[in-house]
């Protein structure tokens, strides 16, 4: 398979395809006019990926499960740790922008959104107080 056909089954644009192969993610062959060439095994790490980095898993994340994922002497403990810390660094996420939703919601509130010049969302952006 091409580089076209290969995104056209993952949903990766061909650009990001490009990449992974720069960083080393997957090495698809090169023909002997240097194009490449994608397998089976290629197409299913890029689906993989795809999965991977659309929860949210780094780079660095999925390098690592993708090698476990290919190690069939793995321990699952191992896996489920980079699952275990990542959904840590998501609820610490949300607990984040819950905090963020809150303060906005209030500066939103205190304006009166009129004709007038003073604006409390501003004076709060600006940490001015009142």
């Amino acid at each position: 398979m091409n580089i076209g056909q290969v995104a056209e089954r993952t949903g990766l644009p061909a650009k990001t395809i490009r990449y992974y192969e720069d960083i080393g993610l997957i090495l698809p062959h090169r023909d002997a006019n240097g194009y490449r060439r994608f397998c089976e095994t290629d197409l299913h790490n890029l689906a993989f990926l795809a999965r991977a980095r659309s929860l949210g898993f780094t780079i660095e994340e999925c390098r690592a499960l993708l090698a476990l994922y290919a190690d069939k002497g793995r321990a699952s403990a191992d896996v489920k740790r980079i699952a275990r810390d990542h959904l840590a660094q998501i609820d610490a996420k949300i607990g984040e922008l819950r905090a963020m939703r809150a303060t906005l919601s209030e500066l939103v509130e205190s304006c009166a959104g009129d004709d007038r010049p003073d604006c409390p969302i501003l004076k709060g952006l600006a940490g001015e107080r009142g």
